[in-house]
Protein backbone atom coordinates (compact mmCIF):
# COMPACT_ATOMS: atom_id res chain seq x y z
CA UNK A 1 0.00 0.00 0.00
CA UNK A 2 0.94 3.26 -0.43
CA UNK A 3 -0.24 6.96 0.90
CA UNK A 4 -3.01 8.12 1.22
CA UNK A 5 -4.56 4.81 2.26
CA UNK A 6 -6.89 4.27 5.14
CA UNK A 7 -6.28 0.99 7.38
CA UNK A 8 -9.36 0.61 10.10
CA UNK A 9 -8.50 -2.59 12.32
CA UNK A 10 -11.86 -4.23 14.92
CA UNK A 11 -10.65 -5.05 17.66
CA UNK A 12 -7.39 -4.48 19.97
CA UNK A 13 -6.20 -7.68 21.51
CA UNK A 14 -3.08 -9.08 20.72
CA UNK A 15 -3.74 -9.83 16.70
CA UNK A 16 -5.09 -6.17 16.31
CA UNK A 17 -2.02 -4.37 18.19
CA UNK A 18 0.98 -6.31 16.71
CA UNK A 19 -1.17 -5.18 13.19
CA UNK A 20 -0.65 -2.04 14.22
CA UNK A 21 3.13 -2.06 15.40
CA UNK A 22 4.01 -4.46 11.99
CA UNK A 23 2.39 -2.06 9.62
CA UNK A 24 4.46 1.07 10.87
CA UNK A 25 7.64 -1.22 11.21
CA UNK A 26 7.37 -1.63 7.72
CA UNK A 27 7.13 1.15 6.76
CA UNK A 28 3.32 2.45 6.27
CA UNK A 29 3.16 6.19 6.90
CA UNK A 30 -1.04 6.17 5.78
CA UNK A 31 -3.77 6.90 8.75
CA UNK A 32 -4.52 3.85 10.93
CA UNK A 33 -7.56 3.80 13.31
CA UNK A 34 -7.86 1.22 15.67
CA UNK A 35 -11.44 0.20 17.16
CA UNK A 36 -11.53 -1.55 20.63
CA UNK A 37 -14.90 -2.69 22.15
CA UNK A 38 -13.71 -2.39 26.21
CA UNK A 39 -12.95 0.76 27.90
CA UNK A 40 -9.62 -0.62 28.75
CA UNK A 41 -6.27 0.51 27.63
CA UNK A 42 -4.98 -3.06 25.46
CA UNK A 43 -4.01 -5.57 28.08
CA UNK A 44 -3.00 -8.89 27.87
CA UNK A 45 -5.04 -11.65 28.02
CA UNK A 46 -3.08 -15.09 29.18
CA UNK A 47 -2.54 -13.73 33.00
CA UNK A 48 -6.03 -12.89 33.22
CA UNK A 49 -6.50 -17.00 34.46
CA UNK A 50 -3.43 -16.87 36.57
CA UNK A 51 -0.96 -14.28 38.04
CA UNK A 52 -4.45 -11.69 38.08
CA UNK A 53 -6.16 -13.79 40.01
CA UNK A 54 -3.39 -14.66 42.66
CA UNK A 55 -3.61 -13.60 46.53
CA UNK A 56 -2.15 -10.91 48.62
CA UNK A 57 -1.58 -8.87 45.33
CA UNK A 58 -3.07 -5.81 43.68
CA UNK A 59 -4.49 -6.74 40.21
CA UNK A 60 -2.92 -5.03 37.37
CA UNK A 61 -3.22 -5.36 34.16
CA UNK A 62 -0.32 -6.33 31.47
CA UNK A 63 -0.33 -3.18 28.79
CA UNK A 64 0.27 -5.12 25.13
CA UNK A 65 2.18 -1.98 24.03
CA UNK A 66 2.82 1.48 26.59
CA UNK A 67 0.14 4.33 26.18
CA UNK A 68 2.64 6.37 24.39
CA UNK A 69 2.69 3.76 21.33
CA UNK A 70 -0.42 4.97 20.22
CA UNK A 71 0.76 8.68 20.00
CA UNK A 72 4.51 7.89 18.64
CA UNK A 73 2.64 5.58 16.21
CA UNK A 74 0.02 8.37 15.14
CA UNK A 75 -2.33 6.07 15.55
CA UNK A 76 -6.32 7.14 15.95
CA UNK A 77 -6.85 4.81 18.45
CA UNK A 78 -10.52 4.76 19.89
CA UNK A 79 -11.73 2.80 22.88
CA UNK A 80 -15.05 1.86 24.04
CA UNK A 81 -16.42 1.73 20.43
CA UNK A 82 -18.46 -1.33 18.92
CA UNK A 83 -18.50 -1.58 15.08
CA UNK A 84 -21.53 -2.23 13.76
CA UNK A 85 -22.06 -3.17 10.56
CA UNK A 86 -19.58 -2.79 7.51
CA UNK A 87 -20.62 -1.52 4.12
CA UNK A 88 -18.37 -3.35 1.35
CA UNK A 89 -19.80 -1.36 -1.35
CA UNK A 90 -19.29 2.19 -0.18
CA UNK A 91 -15.84 1.06 2.19
CA UNK A 92 -17.63 2.14 5.36
CA UNK A 93 -17.74 0.70 8.61
CA UNK A 94 -20.61 2.17 11.16
CA UNK A 95 -19.75 2.21 14.40
CA UNK A 96 -22.46 2.84 17.39
CA UNK A 97 -21.88 6.51 18.16
CA UNK A 98 -23.04 7.61 14.94
CA UNK A 99 -19.76 8.09 13.18
CA UNK A 100 -18.80 5.94 10.28
CA UNK A 101 -14.97 5.44 8.86
CA UNK A 102 -13.94 5.07 5.23
CA UNK A 103 -11.26 2.26 4.81
CA UNK A 104 -9.42 0.91 1.95
CA UNK A 105 -8.31 -2.19 4.09
CA UNK A 106 -10.10 -3.40 6.82
CA UNK A 107 -8.98 -6.04 9.31
CA UNK A 108 -11.17 -8.00 11.45
CA UNK A 109 -9.56 -8.70 14.64
CA UNK A 110 -12.79 -9.36 16.38
CA UNK A 111 -11.28 -12.32 18.60
CA UNK A 112 -13.67 -15.06 20.42
CA UNK A 113 -16.72 -15.08 23.06
CA UNK A 114 -17.03 -17.05 25.80
CA UNK A 115 -19.69 -20.28 25.14
CA UNK A 116 -22.91 -19.61 27.26
CA UNK A 117 -24.70 -22.50 29.20
CA UNK A 118 -28.25 -22.47 28.64
CA UNK A 119 -29.13 -25.16 31.74
CA UNK A 120 -31.63 -24.20 34.30
CA UNK A 121 -29.86 -21.18 36.82
CA UNK A 122 -27.38 -20.55 34.28
CA UNK A 123 -28.69 -17.22 35.02
CA UNK A 124 -27.50 -16.82 38.91
CA UNK A 125 -25.26 -14.29 40.36
CA UNK A 126 -21.96 -16.00 41.44
CA UNK A 127 -21.87 -17.60 38.06
CA UNK A 128 -18.59 -16.13 35.92
CA UNK A 129 -17.20 -16.70 32.88
CA UNK A 130 -13.10 -15.60 32.48
CA UNK A 131 -12.67 -13.72 28.94
CA UNK A 132 -12.04 -9.94 29.79
CA UNK A 133 -10.35 -7.48 32.35
CA UNK A 134 -13.89 -7.11 33.57
CA UNK A 135 -14.13 -10.46 34.44
CA UNK A 136 -10.91 -10.77 36.39
CA UNK A 137 -11.58 -8.34 38.16
CA UNK A 138 -15.38 -9.20 39.42
CA UNK A 139 -13.93 -13.03 39.83
CA UNK A 140 -10.91 -11.59 42.14
CA UNK A 141 -13.26 -9.12 43.93
CA UNK A 142 -14.86 -12.49 45.34
CA UNK A 143 -12.48 -15.19 45.39
CA UNK A 144 -11.24 -13.53 49.49
CA UNK A 145 -15.00 -14.01 49.98
CA UNK A 146 -16.14 -17.62 49.27
CA UNK A 147 -15.48 -21.01 50.10
CA UNK A 148 -16.56 -23.44 47.58
CA UNK A 149 -15.42 -23.36 43.84
CA UNK A 150 -16.97 -25.20 41.05
CA UNK A 151 -15.78 -24.96 37.64
CA UNK A 152 -17.23 -26.36 34.77
CA UNK A 153 -14.96 -27.73 31.97
CA UNK A 154 -11.24 -28.60 32.24
CA UNK A 155 -9.84 -27.05 29.41
CA UNK A 156 -7.20 -24.89 30.02
CA UNK A 157 -8.76 -21.59 30.93
CA UNK A 158 -10.49 -24.22 33.95
CA UNK A 159 -7.78 -25.71 34.93
CA UNK A 160 -5.61 -22.38 35.07
CA UNK A 161 -8.39 -21.21 37.63
CA UNK A 162 -8.93 -24.30 39.45
CA UNK A 163 -5.00 -24.08 40.25
CA UNK A 164 -4.94 -20.63 41.56
CA UNK A 165 -8.20 -20.66 43.71
CA UNK A 166 -6.41 -23.88 45.22
CA UNK A 167 -3.24 -21.87 45.79
CA UNK A 168 -5.66 -19.59 48.12
CA UNK A 169 -7.04 -22.78 49.75
CA UNK A 170 -10.32 -22.87 48.67
CA UNK A 171 -12.47 -26.29 48.52
CA UNK A 172 -12.61 -26.84 44.06
CA UNK A 173 -14.66 -29.17 42.08
CA UNK A 174 -14.36 -29.43 38.59
CA UNK A 175 -16.88 -30.82 35.96
CA UNK A 176 -15.58 -32.11 32.64
CA UNK A 177 -18.16 -34.45 30.41
CA UNK A 178 -15.27 -35.87 28.75
CA UNK A 179 -13.32 -38.49 29.83
CA UNK A 180 -10.18 -36.82 30.37
CA UNK A 181 -9.11 -33.60 31.05
CA UNK A 182 -8.19 -30.76 27.57
CA UNK A 183 -8.77 -33.87 25.78
CA UNK A 184 -9.43 -32.39 22.16
CA UNK A 185 -5.60 -30.56 22.94
CA UNK A 186 -3.64 -33.39 24.68
CA UNK A 187 -2.51 -36.84 24.26
CA UNK A 188 -4.15 -38.92 26.55
CA UNK A 189 -0.65 -39.56 28.33
CA UNK A 190 -0.19 -35.79 29.28
CA UNK A 191 -4.05 -35.58 29.94
CA UNK A 192 -3.81 -38.54 31.96
CA UNK A 193 -0.84 -36.63 34.17
CA UNK A 194 -2.78 -33.51 34.31
CA UNK A 195 -5.70 -35.43 36.00
CA UNK A 196 -3.44 -37.01 38.59
CA UNK A 197 -1.82 -33.82 39.34
CA UNK A 198 -4.63 -31.30 39.71
CA UNK A 199 -6.08 -34.13 42.42
CA UNK A 200 -3.07 -34.29 43.97
CA UNK A 201 -3.04 -30.33 44.45
CA UNK A 202 -6.90 -30.98 46.26
CA UNK A 203 -8.55 -30.57 43.50
CA UNK A 204 -12.07 -32.76 43.36
CA UNK A 205 -11.82 -33.69 39.76
CA UNK A 206 -15.01 -35.59 38.15
CA UNK A 207 -15.00 -36.99 34.88
CA UNK A 208 -17.74 -37.91 32.38
CA UNK A 209 -19.79 -35.35 34.21
CA UNK A 210 -21.65 -32.68 32.69
CA UNK A 211 -23.35 -29.64 34.23
CA UNK A 212 -27.16 -30.14 34.38
CA UNK A 213 -28.52 -27.18 36.61
CA UNK A 214 -27.72 -24.95 39.22
CA UNK A 215 -29.38 -24.48 42.55
CA UNK A 216 -30.00 -21.06 43.89
CA UNK A 217 -30.84 -19.23 47.27
CA UNK A 218 -33.80 -16.45 47.63
CA UNK A 219 -31.36 -13.52 46.77
CA UNK A 220 -31.10 -15.32 43.41
CA UNK A 221 -27.24 -16.36 43.98
CA UNK A 222 -25.97 -19.60 43.27
CA UNK A 223 -25.64 -22.13 45.95
CA UNK A 224 -24.97 -25.40 44.50
CA UNK A 225 -23.87 -26.87 40.93
CA UNK A 226 -26.07 -30.37 39.93
CA UNK A 227 -24.05 -32.66 37.48
CA UNK A 228 -25.44 -35.03 34.75
CA UNK A 229 -25.50 -37.67 37.21
CA UNK A 230 -27.87 -36.22 39.73
CA UNK A 231 -24.53 -35.01 42.27
CA UNK A 232 -25.18 -31.86 43.63
CA UNK A 233 -21.86 -29.72 44.28
CA UNK A 234 -22.01 -26.93 46.70
CA UNK A 235 -20.82 -23.59 44.62
CA UNK A 236 -20.25 -20.11 46.63
CA UNK A 237 -18.91 -19.07 43.49
CA UNK A 238 -18.83 -20.78 39.63
CA UNK A 239 -16.51 -20.26 36.49
CA UNK A 240 -17.61 -21.68 33.33
CA UNK A 241 -15.15 -22.48 30.50
CA UNK A 242 -16.83 -24.53 28.15
CA UNK A 243 -15.06 -23.26 25.17
CA UNK A 244 -15.61 -20.07 23.11
CA UNK A 245 -17.08 -19.53 19.49
CA UNK A 246 -14.97 -16.93 16.68
CA UNK A 247 -17.08 -13.43 16.52
CA UNK A 248 -18.24 -13.88 12.81
CA UNK A 249 -21.51 -11.66 13.40
CA UNK A 250 -19.94 -8.66 11.48
CA UNK A 251 -18.23 -10.31 8.90
CA UNK A 252 -21.51 -12.79 8.11
CA UNK A 253 -23.96 -9.94 8.33
CA UNK A 254 -21.57 -8.52 5.26
CA UNK A 255 -21.97 -11.71 3.00
CA UNK A 256 -18.23 -12.77 3.46
CA UNK A 257 -17.52 -16.46 3.90
CA UNK A 258 -17.67 -17.94 7.37
CA UNK A 259 -17.37 -21.28 8.17
CA UNK A 260 -16.13 -21.79 11.82
CA UNK A 261 -14.39 -18.70 11.87
CA UNK A 262 -14.12 -16.16 8.97
CA UNK A 263 -12.74 -17.96 6.18
CA UNK A 264 -9.32 -17.07 4.81
CA UNK A 265 -6.53 -17.69 2.32
CA UNK A 266 -3.15 -17.91 2.74
CA UNK A 267 -2.52 -14.18 3.35
CA UNK A 268 -5.39 -13.76 5.37
CA UNK A 269 -7.58 -12.42 2.89
CA UNK A 270 -11.36 -12.96 3.19
CA UNK A 271 -13.84 -13.49 0.26
CA UNK A 272 -13.56 -9.59 0.17
CA UNK A 273 -10.04 -8.73 -1.03
CA UNK A 274 -10.21 -5.94 0.98
CA UNK A 275 -10.38 -7.27 4.21
CA UNK A 276 -8.34 -9.57 6.24
CA UNK A 277 -9.26 -11.58 9.35
CA UNK A 278 -6.46 -12.83 11.90
CA UNK A 279 -6.48 -14.66 15.66
CA UNK A 280 -9.11 -16.32 16.88
CA UNK A 281 -12.42 -15.27 14.71
CA UNK A 282 -10.04 -16.84 11.28
CA UNK A 283 -10.51 -20.09 10.05
CA UNK A 284 -7.50 -20.75 7.70
CA UNK A 285 -5.49 -23.21 5.48
CA UNK A 286 -3.19 -25.13 8.44
CA UNK A 287 -0.38 -26.68 6.70
CA UNK A 288 0.53 -28.57 9.98
CA UNK A 289 -2.61 -30.15 9.97
CA UNK A 290 -3.54 -30.60 6.60
CA UNK A 291 -6.78 -28.80 6.63
CA UNK A 292 -8.53 -25.59 7.45
CA UNK A 293 -8.67 -24.93 11.17
CA UNK A 294 -9.18 -22.06 13.61
CA UNK A 295 -6.33 -21.81 16.18
CA UNK A 296 -6.76 -19.45 19.46
CA UNK A 297 -3.44 -18.68 20.94
CA UNK A 298 -1.27 -15.44 21.31
CA UNK A 299 1.20 -17.60 19.07
CA UNK A 300 -0.86 -17.83 16.20
CA UNK A 301 -3.05 -14.02 16.60
CA UNK A 302 0.84 -12.34 16.77
CA UNK A 303 2.02 -13.84 13.99
CA UNK A 304 -0.72 -13.64 11.38
CA UNK A 305 -0.24 -10.45 11.97
CA UNK A 306 2.65 -9.90 11.04
CA UNK A 307 1.86 -11.97 8.06
CA UNK A 308 -1.13 -9.90 7.19
CA UNK A 309 0.68 -6.96 7.44
CA UNK A 310 3.86 -7.53 4.66
CA UNK A 311 0.52 -9.39 2.70
CA UNK A 312 -0.90 -5.65 2.76
CA UNK A 313 1.85 -3.92 1.61
CA UNK A 314 2.73 -6.07 -1.06
CA UNK A 315 5.98 -6.97 0.43
CA UNK A 316 5.68 -9.99 2.55
CA UNK A 317 8.22 -13.06 3.58
CA UNK A 318 7.86 -16.00 2.02
CA UNK A 319 6.85 -15.33 -1.79
CA UNK A 320 5.65 -18.35 -3.51
CA UNK A 321 2.86 -20.69 -3.91
CA UNK A 322 0.05 -20.23 -1.19
CA UNK A 323 -0.08 -16.80 -2.04
CA UNK A 324 -2.71 -14.28 -1.87
CA UNK A 325 -5.08 -13.60 -4.62
CA UNK A 326 -2.49 -10.51 -5.60
CA UNK A 327 0.30 -13.14 -5.30
CA UNK A 328 2.54 -11.20 -3.15
CA UNK A 329 3.00 -13.17 -0.11
CA UNK A 330 3.35 -17.02 0.56
CA UNK A 331 0.52 -18.83 2.44
CA UNK A 332 0.68 -18.20 6.30
CA UNK A 333 2.72 -21.34 7.79
CA UNK A 334 4.19 -20.32 11.29
CA UNK A 335 4.50 -23.23 14.04
CA UNK A 336 1.72 -23.16 16.51
CA UNK A 337 2.70 -23.61 19.65
CA UNK A 338 1.14 -23.06 22.91
CA UNK A 339 1.47 -22.75 26.91
CA UNK A 340 -0.26 -23.12 30.08
CA UNK A 341 0.36 -22.43 33.75
CA UNK A 342 -1.60 -24.70 35.84
CA UNK A 343 0.26 -23.89 39.26
CA UNK A 344 3.53 -24.81 39.72
CA UNK A 345 3.16 -27.03 36.29
CA UNK A 346 4.01 -25.41 33.12
CA UNK A 347 2.72 -26.98 30.10
CA UNK A 348 4.48 -25.85 26.81
CA UNK A 349 3.09 -27.56 22.94
CA UNK A 350 4.39 -27.06 19.43
CA UNK A 351 2.55 -28.15 16.68
CA UNK A 352 -0.79 -30.00 16.40
CA UNK A 353 -1.05 -33.51 17.49
CA UNK A 354 -4.05 -35.57 16.22
CA UNK A 355 -5.83 -39.04 18.09
CA UNK A 356 -3.73 -42.47 16.19
CA UNK A 357 -0.64 -40.22 16.94
CA UNK A 358 2.34 -41.95 17.92
CA UNK A 359 3.80 -41.50 20.92
CA UNK A 360 7.22 -41.69 22.87
CA UNK A 361 7.91 -40.29 26.85
CA UNK A 362 11.22 -38.71 27.15
CA UNK A 363 11.28 -37.66 30.75
CA UNK A 364 9.57 -38.83 34.16
CA UNK A 365 5.82 -37.99 34.86
CA UNK A 366 6.61 -38.76 38.21
CA UNK A 367 9.31 -36.18 38.70
CA UNK A 368 7.10 -33.73 36.94
CA UNK A 369 9.46 -33.05 34.19
CA UNK A 370 8.90 -34.65 31.14
CA UNK A 371 7.74 -34.60 27.26
CA UNK A 372 6.05 -36.34 25.30
CA UNK A 373 6.99 -36.29 21.09
CA UNK A 374 4.62 -37.31 18.82
CA UNK A 375 4.90 -38.78 15.48
CA UNK A 376 3.17 -39.77 12.60
CA UNK A 377 4.35 -41.97 9.80
CA UNK A 378 7.53 -41.47 11.30
CA UNK A 379 7.52 -38.03 11.13
CA UNK A 380 7.40 -35.53 14.19
CA UNK A 381 4.13 -33.74 14.31
CA UNK A 382 4.13 -32.08 17.41
CA UNK A 383 5.64 -32.03 21.11
CA UNK A 384 4.31 -32.00 24.73
CA UNK A 385 6.48 -30.81 27.00
CA UNK A 386 5.99 -30.42 31.32
CA UNK A 387 8.19 -28.27 33.22
CA UNK A 388 10.59 -28.73 30.33
CA UNK A 389 11.25 -25.44 28.51
CA UNK A 390 14.51 -26.59 26.70
CA UNK A 391 12.74 -29.78 24.95
CA UNK A 392 9.84 -27.28 23.63
CA UNK A 393 12.60 -24.78 22.25
CA UNK A 394 14.19 -27.65 20.44
CA UNK A 395 10.66 -29.12 19.26
CA UNK A 396 10.19 -25.74 18.12
CA UNK A 397 13.23 -25.40 16.23
CA UNK A 398 12.91 -29.01 14.77
CA UNK A 399 9.35 -28.46 13.79
CA UNK A 400 10.01 -25.00 11.92
CA UNK A 401 12.96 -26.38 9.96
CA UNK A 402 11.35 -29.02 9.29
CA UNK A 403 13.79 -31.33 10.85
CA UNK A 404 13.40 -35.15 10.83
CA UNK A 405 13.92 -36.93 14.29
CA UNK A 406 13.38 -40.63 14.81
CA UNK A 407 11.38 -42.12 17.59
CA UNK A 408 14.18 -43.79 18.94
CA UNK A 409 16.19 -40.67 18.98
CA UNK A 410 13.62 -38.86 21.01
CA UNK A 411 13.24 -41.95 23.64
CA UNK A 412 16.95 -42.19 24.01
CA UNK A 413 17.65 -40.33 27.37
CA UNK A 414 21.36 -39.81 26.11
CA UNK A 415 20.53 -38.40 23.02
CA UNK A 416 21.61 -34.38 22.99
CA UNK A 417 17.76 -32.81 21.77
CA UNK A 418 19.23 -29.57 22.22
CA UNK A 419 22.25 -30.02 20.33
CA UNK A 420 20.95 -31.92 17.61
CA UNK A 421 17.78 -29.29 16.83
CA UNK A 422 20.59 -26.69 16.51
CA UNK A 423 22.55 -28.41 13.99
CA UNK A 424 22.55 -26.96 10.23
CA UNK A 425 20.85 -29.42 8.08
CA UNK A 426 23.02 -31.13 5.80
CA UNK A 427 23.07 -29.98 2.22
CA UNK A 428 23.65 -32.00 -0.95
Amino acid sequence: MTDPENVVVIGNGQAGIQLVDSLRKEGYTGPITLLGEEPHHPYQRPPLSKDYLAAGKDPVPLPLRPEKFFTTNDVDARLGVHATSIDRDAKTVALDDGTTLAYTKLVLATGAANRELTVPGADLGGIHGLRTLTDAQALHARLDAVRSVVVIGAGFIGLEFAAAARARGLDVTVLEYADRPMGRALTPVTSGFFADAHQRLGVTLRLGEGIASFDGNDAGHVTAAVSTTGERYPADLVLVGVGVTPRTELAQAAGLEVDNGIVVDGSLRTSDPDIYALGDCASFPNVHAGARTRLESVQNATDQARHAAAAMLGAGPGAGPGSGPGGETGGYADLPWFWSNQGHLRLQIAGLSAPGDQTVLRGNPAEEKFSVFCFRNNTLTAVESVNQPADHMAARRLLSAGRTLTPEQAADPDFDLKAYSKQQPATV
